[in-house]
């Protein structure tokens, strides 16, 4: 199954910065979509705000995740 949304530790391994940094960016992204603060920031939101393929974030994530 898909990864439909994206965590702090992910966002930081996409995008290459630290941990903090990533959970300032998930902020933002919840912020711009009129999210609550704790709520979830998909992987479509993610990818409009950050400028990235949709389809190459759902791979490299379903790829960290595969079992060999």
């Amino acid at each position: 199954m898909p990864q439909v949304c994206i965590y702090p530790k992910e966002a930081a391994q996409l995008t290459g910065t630290k941990y903090s940094t990533a959970k300032v960016l998930l902020q933002r992204i919840r912020a711009e979509f009129g999210k609550p603060p704790r709520a979830y920031v998909s992987v479509r939101e993610f990818c409009q705000y950050t400028h990235l393929s949709e389809d190459e974030v759902s791979k490299a994530l379903n790829k960290s995740y595969s079992i060999a």
